[in-house]
């Protein structure tokens, strides 16, 4: 009988010893949002925030923005703070910039960034220099954003990028972020901060959906501008670049891998003040220096960078010398593979750092 019962014990002791296991969990699966929904969360998070924050700009508020990044914001805080204006730049950039002076915190979409040629005199005139001119009196705490740069079949009037205008005018901060949580982080700073600050996005990397860590899914979350990030560690080459080509040197650095070379790439999102910190901190570690960017190369960001590595003690560290990768120096064509040969690809990007490596 003992041993029957033994029999009878002995899988039941196996059995509850399985149900003691641990089941293998997969992790969950990061979430993923777009850059356009990041903006929106930014903005959103802000306009609840402080009540003297409001956005303005054409098609902002019952169309839910030109490319949508407003979307819903009217609905959720009304006509005072989500305005529609005319097509008028100069007119609604001139308003922005009065209410930012009479103690307000608005953000004034440009449609695109060619359109703010427009307002360029409120931009520099009145935004940039009245801090300056007022002897730190009267701070104007606006942002100017909007898609800026190249984007796909709109030709030479609406392709253009701005950063090396506007990073070249003191009173002003400039930022460019590339990815989901560099646009919230950078958009919260930017509403945040006392200066004006223009706000370089990108039309194509709007719909990009990216990883979005837990800590930029919170309502505290800010990018302090004037800071880079290296979003690749490497030993053999820095490759610096702000907004969408950031992704391409990810991917030229991902094939390159695969031959032995391995690239530090820099995400500058700010281009004034620039980090040029650790832009001379990686230059030192990897002795060889590539610039990529959307913009002409005369008087651009690359040439800046270039510049101010050669100034600096970071200069005697280059191995060979620094190599830019930049848009074509002629109006943006309208046919596709014209254009397509008038911004950097990943195979220029390959060419540009082979090249310094002198492979």
């Amino acid at each position: 009988m003992a041993a029957a019962s033994g029999l009878v014990r002995r899988p039941l002791r196996q059995v509850s010893g399985l149900l003691r296991r641990r089941f293998h969990r997969t992790a969950p699966a990061a979430l993923q949002v777009t850059v356009r929904d990041a903006i929106n969360q930014g903005m959103d998070e802000e306009l609840e925030r402080d009540e003297k924050v409001f956005l303005l700009g054409e098609e902002v508020a019952q169309y839910d923005g030109a490319y949508k990044v407003s979307r819903g914001l009217w609905k959720k805080y009304g006509d005072k703070r989500i305005i529609d204006t005319p097509i008028s730049e100069m007119g609604f950039a001139g308003i922005a910039v009065g209410a930012a002076m009479a103690g307000l915190r608005p953000i004034c979409e440009f449609m695109t960034f060619n359109f703010s040629m427009q307002a360029i005199d409120q931009v520099i005139n009145s935004a940039a220099k009245t801090y300056y001119m007022s002897g730190g009196c009267q701070s104007v705490p606006i942002v100017f954003r909007g898609p800026n740069g190249a984007s796909a079949g709109v030709a030479a009037q609406h392709s253009q990028c701005f950063a090396a205008w506007y990073g070249h005018c003191p009173g002003l901060k400039v930022v460019s972020p590339w990815n989901s949580e560099d646009a919230k982080g950078l958009i919260k700073s930017a509403i945040r901060d006392n200066n004006p600050v223009v706000v370089l996005e990108n039309e194509l990397m709007y719909g990009v959906p990216f990883e979005f860590p837990e800590a930029a899914q919170s309502k505290d979350f800010l990018i302090p501008i004037g800071k880079a990030k290296i979003e690749r560690q490497g030993t053999h080459v820095t490759v610096v670049a702000h907004s969408r080509p950031v992704g391409h040197c990810l991917e030229a650095a991902a094939v390159l891998s695969k031959e032995g070379i391995e690239c530090e790439v820099i995400n500058m999102r700010t281009i004034r003040p620039m980090d040029i910190e650790t832009i001379e901190a990686s230059v030192i570690k990897t002795n060889h220096l590539v610039t990529v960017e959307g913009g002409w190369p005369q008087f651009g960001i690359g040439a800046e960078i270039c510049a101010r590595i050669m100034e600096g003690p970071a200069f005697n560290y280059l191995d060979a010398p620094a190599v830019r990768v930049t848009g074509a120096d002629v109006p943006m064509p309208y046919a596709k593979i014209l254009e397509d040969n008038s911004i950097p690809q990943v195979k220029d990007i390959i060419f540009a750092i082979k090249k310094t490596l002198n492979i």
